[in-house]
Parts: C-alpha cells; structure tokens; sequence
C-alpha cells in the first residue's frame, strides 16, 4: 500500500491546491487519509494567494467509503470526532472546495466530496450512503445533504442506502457539471471562473455565502455526533451489523 495517502502540490501558479487520494482502487478513508486531508487544508488555509482546492482521485473510484473497522467498538469515538472535525474545516474552508469525481463516491468518500462547494462527476459515477444497511447513519451526510439538496431526495438516499448516478446527483442539484473527464472539467472551471479574481474578495464571498450553512452544519453535526456515540453505538443492531460486515455474513437484527 501507498505509504502516502494523499498526494498534495500546487497548480495554477499556486493559486490552485491540489489533492488527490492516493490509495486506489478503494481510496478508503480511515485515518490515515482524514489526517492527510486536515493536515494539507490547515496548512494552507491562511494563504492569501489561494483561490480554491480541488480534490480528485486516483484509480476508477473517487472512494469506497470510511474504515468499518475504524467504526467498531473502541476505535468509533476517534474516528467519528477526527472525520468531524475534517468536514468542519471544509465546509468552513475560506475558499471554494471543487471535487472531481468518477465511480463509486460511498459513504466517508461521499461525505468529503459533499462538504466541499462545486462537484464535476461523470454521468455514471455512484453517490451512496449505504451505512443504514449497516444499521449505522452517517452523521456529516445527514447534516449536509439537506443542505445540498431537496430534502425528501436527501432522505431517500440516507434511509435506503441506495445510491443515484452523476446524472441523478446533476438533476437533484448535488452534482454541479457532468463530464466524461470532471478532472478537465474542474481545472476548466477554475480557469474561467475563478483565476480572474481577487483572493482576498473571493474569501468575503465565500464567507457571506456559507456563513448560515457552516453555522447550522456545526450545531447539527455536534447533535448527530452526540446520538451516535451514546445512542446508536449502545445498541446491538448497530455493533451486528458492522461485525457481520467484517465477518462476510448476514446480520441478525435484534431491534435493539
């Protein structure tokens, strides 16, 4: 395995941070990739000639999702606090996050594509949270994709488990442009609608733009972080679920 989970530079005369997951063809996001990405996007926060990050991948998929193992008993609370702090910093990151994505986009993957600002997908790339058929919630996803999206839309997808297409993800408003190459797409973007301008505006713009949204994402993602660590994780159902994952077996749901 890769020992470096993200590659990181600077493009576009360093007005462009670039990173990409690194751990194909999974580009699982455990803890190593979340410290990866915290890391990279503190370091350049304060830097006043940055207009915009864009995270892509390597490898046919964008992420498979989070580390179940991470989520077991013993390891879940430093996970879920470390993953929440890293979406935090995204969604309050003081300028635009683009998100290039092809294939499946699951779970923690999606979730990291989702706190960002403007995602470029293929038409047939996968966004799913499958962690209800884990009999686990997604506590960043049920914070954001009712901001991103029509709620009974965001619903579906955080109650089934199922996923949608780009083009869903385009038609639903979660996907901003479809692209063959959503790399190419955002670079193309970025150019044309971002290069221009000054940094130091673009940052009041981000600021006057998300302003409520990071404000209502940090109290409801403290509530959902609360009820996972001392509601669900209690509870049979969702340790079953997790362990029959890892097990390779069928789950025996108890309802308790």
């Amino acid at each position: 395995m890769n020992d470096q989970p993200l590659k990181v530079w600077r493009d576009r005369d360093g007005k462009l941070l670039r990173l990409r997951l690194a751990r194909p063809k999974a580009n699982i996001v455990d803890a190593a990739m979340i410290a990866a990405l915290t890391e990279a996007l503190t370091e350049n926060a304060n830097d006043r000639a940055l207009l915009a990050v864009l995270i892509d991948h390597e490898g046919p998929h964008f992420s498979f999702g989070a580390s179940v193992q991470e989520h077991l008993p013993g390891q879940f609370d430093t996970m879920l606090r470390s993953f929440n702090a890293l979406i935090l910093a995204m969604v309050g990151f003081p300028v635009p996050i683009l998100v290039a994505v092809r294939g499946q986009c699951l779970g923690g993957g999606m979730e990291v594509a989702i706190a960002g600002n403007l995602i470029f997908a293929t038409p047939d790339a996968r966004f799913g949270q499958p962690e209800i058929q884990l009999a686990v919630f997604a506590p960043p996803a049920s914070c954001l994709l009712p901001e991103r999206m029509p709620r009974g839309a965001a619903e579906a997808i955080l109650f089934s488990g199922q996923p949608v297409s780009g083009e869903e993800a385009w038609r639903l408003g979660l996907v901003h442009q479809l692209s063959p190459d959503p790399e190419a797409a955002a670079l193309a973007w970025f150019d044309q609608s971002l290069a221009p301008h000054s940094p130091s505006s673009l940052r009041y713009a981000v600021h006057a733009t998300r302003f409520d949204m990071v404000e209502r994402v940090r109290q409801k993602l403290a509530f959902a972080e609360k009820l996972y660590l001392t509601g669900l994780m209690s509870t049979h159902d969702a340790v079953e679920g997790l362990t029959a994952f890892l097990d390779k077996r069928p789950a025996k749901w108890e309802g308790r």
